[in-house]
């Protein structure tokens, strides 16, 4: 049996499952957002013959939005893409360190993508989306957030397996 989290290493692990949690809530009213808007799109289209132009651009950034914030929760709850096989068919210590190499490697991968999307952000922030009139920056904004997210849930993890919170056979599955 695993000892059960205190003080700040529980907060920690509460902070990282609210962030899910509220990412989830954002990722689902984008993907609500995006079909609402392509239904108004099809509406405009096929019904008043005026076809609302902004629609495309306002669904490319939900789409940002929601396939990279989404992306990150997968890291969280363990529903990521990943190869799997060779971590299924060896014993569990060396289940264990491949688990531990596949964090610190996301740990490596989000660090950079929250470094340079964010100076991608920064960069494209003064010029304007056509049609929209916000900035261009926008659409690199949530692939930062995801770096930093990917970052953030892959040391949770490490820090379950460091301090046997979680089992690390449970990880990944």
């Amino acid at each position: 049996m695993s000892p059960k989290p205190t003080g700040i290493v529980a907060a920690f692990y509460a902070a990282l499952d609210m962030l899910a949690f509220i990412s989830k809530i954002i990722t689902g009213v984008g993907l609500v957002v995006l079909t609402v808007i392509f239904g108004w799109l099809v509406w405009g289209r096929y019904v008043l013959n005026d076809t609302p132009t902004w629609v495309e651009q306002v669904s490319l950034l939900l789409v940002m939005l929601i396939t990279f914030i989404g992306a990150a929760v997968g890291i969280h709850e363990n529903t990521h893409l990943g190869v799997s096989y060779f971590r299924e068919v060896v014993p569990a210590r060396v289940k264990s360190v491949f688990t531990v190499i596949s964090h610190v490697i996301l740990v490596i991968f989000g660090s950079i993508m929250a470094v340079q999307s964010y100076g991608l952000t920064v960069f494209k922030w003064g010029s304007l989306i056509p049609l929209l009139n916000v900035p261009e920056g926008l659409r690199s904004l949530p692939i930062a957030l995801c770096g930093v997210m990917v970052c953030l849930f892959s040391i949770g993890h490490l820090t379950r397996m460091a301090l046997g919170h979680t089992v690390p056979e449970d990880i990944g599955e």
